[in-house]
């Protein structure tokens, strides 16, 4: 019977402290697919240099240039797919954490 009085105390650990950390782990893996998928880190590792490795003379600074020019691009395309994403991430974990709240708000208000 005195296991049933702690039962509040588990739901609000399991809601507010575990659920939490696996919706964040969760996010912190799909964040990493995104990265692999999008080579987001990779063009900004490489943004300086010339596009397929190209160093025969007098066409490095054009390829230099014109890898710049394209890694922008990209760059420019994943931030923009990126941050819709965060925010998406961000409603969910707000949107759960509020759901208890809100549900016992409805009933009393």
């Amino acid at each position: 019977m005195s296991n049933y009085l702690f039962l509040p105390f588990d739901f609000l650990k399991f809601w507010y402290f575990d659920s939490p950390r696996e919706i964040i782990g969760f996010f912190d893996s799909l964040n990493n697919s995104f990265f692999q998928l999008f080579s987001l880190p990779l063009f900004l590792r490489t943004f300086f240099k010339p596009l397929k490795n190209e160093y025969r003379q007098g066409l490095v600074a054009f390829s230099r240039g014109m890898g710049m020019v394209i890694k922008t691009f990209f760059i420019i395309a994943d931030v923009i797919i990126l941050i819709p994403l965060l925010a998406i991430e961000a409603l969910v974990l707000i949107l759960f954490l509020a759901f208890p709240i809100m549900t016992l708000s409805l009933l009393f208000y």
